[in-house]
């Protein structure tokens, strides 16, 4: 069996709170799901919404016309007679999906109108999108709680429209009411009334039982499901791309065409243009879950892999880790130290390991780059001498202007000064930082992700946590900073990357 994929990032996923996609934005999207993960479908627009979602809208469309994607981009349009298909036309589109109410209570109470004038206006809109050359697929808004509470209704619109010439029916829970039992058993009610019909399933996330929902929904015959990337969408979300992928392929061992290993740079970029950050334990995407915690099960992915499933790293782009904490022992630290191109004796991996233990007792954030530093500190070692040093830096900001920096930076006893101007204090910085390393034909890194934490609660005079994220020749790295000044960490953090650069050759 087949599962295909009908994605609505640009369209229920920009219904998240704070979350508004520029017409660029939308088209690069386009492009990444379409070229880059190999979704089959598309949804990225409402019709009638504004004129910016117009724009976004014929933006994808030009470009979809030019690569053959036009058939897979569809817009969500309204019963409306024949204003929503105009929009869709006008903007060069030619699949419209239909929102119809899926209940009694959305049919009486929101439209104020019977089962029969709603069908009847449908089947105009329908009518109209036939002789406008537009396929139609139909939405059952709120078919969750038609079926739980007005099953014949559901059974009316769908006995009324089986023989239109309709492409998809699609099911949505949309309040994210459902059960896996419930389900199953009003997919498989559909199946079995009606097997010549085309049925999606659309899952919302408010008792956190999307993914369980989907994985009913393909137990019983459902073949399209619809996802957002990185769960994006109202309220809790819908089930998110990444998800439906470990349960497809893993659980089911059915086909899909989406391409797993492009995921997480999908997922990274909308993270990016969205503005909401990926949980660190979101499963295949979070930063943390391809990450071994216990020593044990260091010690057996060491001995046998013992501690692997079907989800591996590499599967999704990624690579798996050892955290170094409290928790780590000898196997984690090795794992570490590997990667690192170090070697310690059995004396010196003992106070080390202790030594990383005491530091995850007192909470201390331990970095797999920080090894170097506590195997300095322990052994009294010179192996992470800071060759590299800020001598002095000078830093302003004034309203209206440009921030400047003056840095004077040793390297090798030698000390060097450049000033530069920047968007902000630390940009400012970093340009005349990599003034000298440009004079100096000294690479440097690219900054990937810049994160600054302060205790829950905290004041003006809190301490300050910079977490940045550097990518040296294909290599990725994190230092940490710690200050009351949000910049000075920033600085301690650069510094510390610095080092490891010119110790290590990171």
């Amino acid at each position: 069996m087949r599962i295909t994929i009908m994605d609505t990032t640009l369209r229920d996923g920009e219904q998240t709170s704070g979350v508004s996609f520029t017409a660029s934005e939308k088209l690069n999207i386009a492009r990444l799901l379409l070229d880059d993960l190999n979704v089959d479908r598309i949804e990225v627009a409402s019709a009638r919404v504004s004129e910016g979602e117009f724009r976004g809208a014929k933006l994808i469309f030009d470009w979809a016309r030019e690569h053959g994607h036009l058939d897979r981009v569809e817009v969500l349009g309204f019963v409306d007679g024949d204003v929503s298909l105009k929009w869709i036309a006008n903007a060069g589109g030619r699949v419209i999906n239909l929102l119809m109410k899926g209940s009694l209570k959305h049919c009486r109470n929101q439209l104020r109108k019977t089962p029969e004038e709603h069908i009847s206006d449908a089947r105009d809109v329908i009518r109209h999108a036939e002789e406008m050359g537009i396929r139609v697929n139909v939405y059952f808004e709120d078919w969750s709680n038609g079926m739980r509470n007005s099953p014949d209704y559901v059974y009316q619109v769908l006995d009324a429209l089986k023989d239109e010439k309709v492409d998809h029916f699609m099911l949505p829970d949309t309040l994210g009411i459902l059960n896996h039992r419930e389900t199953f058993d009003f997919c498989t009610d559909m199946r079995t009334r009606y097997p010549q019909l085309n049925f999606d399933f659309h899952a919302h996330n408010d008792y956190d039982l999307a993914t369980a929902n989907v994985f009913a929904a393909i137990q019983a015959g459902i073949s399209c499901i619809h996802t957002t990337v990185n769960g994006l969408g109202e309220r809790a979300g819908n089930v998110p791309v990444s998800s439906v992928i470990g349960l497809v392929r893993d659980h089911f061992r059915y086909e899909m065409s989406v391409r797993e290993d492009r995921l997480y740079k999908v997922s990274k970029l909308i993270e990016s243009f969205s503005g909401v950050r990926i949980p660190h334990n979101k499963p295949l995407i979070g930063e943390n879950v391809f990450t071994q915690t216990s020593g044990i099960h260091a010690d057996g992915d060491h001995k046998d892999d013992l501690y692997f499933n079907d989800l591996l790293p590499e599967r999704f782009g990624r690579k798996r880790t050892y955290a170094l904490g409290k928790m780590s022992g000898r196997a984690s630290i090795m794992k570490n130290l590997e990667e690192l191109g170090i070697k310690l004796e059995p004396d010196e991996m003992k106070q080390v390991t202790e030594r990383v233990i005491e530091l995850g007792d007192r909470k201390e954030i331990i970095t797999k780059e920080d090894l170097p530093y506590i195997i300095s500190d322990v052994l009294r070692s010179k192996r992470a001498e800071e060759k590299i040093r800020i001598r002095n830096f000078s830093l302003s900001v004034a309203n209206g202007l440009r921030s400047v920096a003056t840095v004077a930076i040793e390297i090798d006893s030698q000390v060097h000064e450049e000033t530069s101007s920047g968007d902000g204090q630390y940009d400012a910085f970093m340009k005349a930082l990599w003034k000298i390393y440009d004079r100096l034909n000294k690479s440097h890194p690219v900054l990937t992700d810049y994160v600054v934490t302060i205790p829950p609660g905290g004041k003006t005079d809190a301490l300050v946590e910079c977490m940045i994220t550097w990518n040296h020749e294909g290599h990725v790295f994190k230092t940490r900073g710690l200050d009351p000044d949000q910049t000075v960490a920033a600085i301690k953090c650069t510094t510390r990357m610095l080092n490891i650069i010119e110790t290590f050759g990171q």
